[in-house]
């Protein structure tokens, strides 16, 4: 994840895909973006850096595990001041939780849909 703190800043993006490390590699070669292996117990998924700082900008997640519900698509990850609140208002007006608020990356996180169809994921630092 990001070090971004601010509340309403884009935080950090993924994507969840079934072949993980080809989408890896198309990457490396289109983008130029290097990776970590980040273990997820029996696998790996990729945080990808950028070539010369090595600066994690982006990850590539297997369609595993606590990810296996997700939708495919590159999500984002917007920086709220609490998780919980903000997934109970999704509801409130118009929206969906599609993973409940849980832990992440020192933080807390969920995944909602907006009336207009589109996923995003709420990152509580």
């Amino acid at each position: 994840m990001s070090d971004t703190t601010q509340v309403g800043k884009i935080g950090w993006i993924d994507i969840t895909v079934d072949d993980a490390a080809g989408l890896r590699d198309f990457y490396k070669e289109v983008v130029g973006w290097d990776c970590d292996g980040v273990s997820m117990g029996d696998y790996d998924d990729f945080s990808m850096l950028t070539p010369e700082s090595r600066e994690a900008v982006a990850g590539i997640c297997h369609a595993r595990g606590s990810n296996a519900d997700l939708s495919g698509g590159w999500l984002i990850y917007i920086v709220v001041a609490d998780v919980d609140a903000s997934a109970a208002s999704c509801e409130q007006r118009g929206g969906e939780v599609l993973v409940a608020p849980r832990g992440l990356a020192g933080g807390r996180f969920c995944v909602i849909r907006d009336p207009s169809g589109a996923t995003a994921a709420l990152y509580q630092p």
